[in-house]
């Protein structure tokens, strides 16, 4: 994991994660809602959480590349046109 998380940012745990009755995955950073997940996607996505459960900071990382690089400007802005 030293590669892939070289400032240990993902054992601060900021991701997480809601799974709803229907079966749609909620993702939070830092108790912000910043993607959902339907369909085959979260069912993948729940899927690897199961086999991972016991490693935290393994969690963190599938939630991170699902989320992918929201923080550098790709994410969708809700502007009205």
């Amino acid at each position: 994991m030293g590669e892939i998380d070289k400032r240990n940012k993902l054992s601060e745990e900021p991701f997480s994660y809601n799974i709803t009755k229907s079966g749609t995955v909620i993702i939070y950073y830092k108790k912000k809602q910043i993607k959902m997940l339907k369909g085959k996607e979260a069912e993948r996505l729940i899927a690897n959480i199961i086999a991972a459960k016991d490693n935290t900071v393994q969690v963190q990382l599938l939630l991170a590349k699902i989320t992918g690089n929201f923080k550098r400007g790709n994410v969708k802005l809700n502007k009205k046109e």
